[in-house]
């Protein structure tokens, strides 16, 4: 059973909802396997924890 974990920032549900069924679309494509098989795990961080070269993405 494939386990996807994605970390991003914060977005909608709608967009998440989205995104879930995406990879388990290419996962059920790829590995021609049954979609109740995929699970795809959302890690949030929101953009006050975590920046890149030196600065907050917050603070962009």
């Amino acid at each position: 059973m494939p386990i996807v974990t994605v970390q991003q920032g914060p977005r909608s549900v709608e967009l998440k909802r989205e995104l879930v069924a995406r990879i388990t679309d290419a996962f059920v494509d790829a590995y021609k396997i049954p979609a109740d098989t995929v699970q795809v795990w959302i890690n949030e961080t929101p953009a006050d924890s975590w920046g890149s070269a030196g600065t907050l993405t917050a603070d962009k």
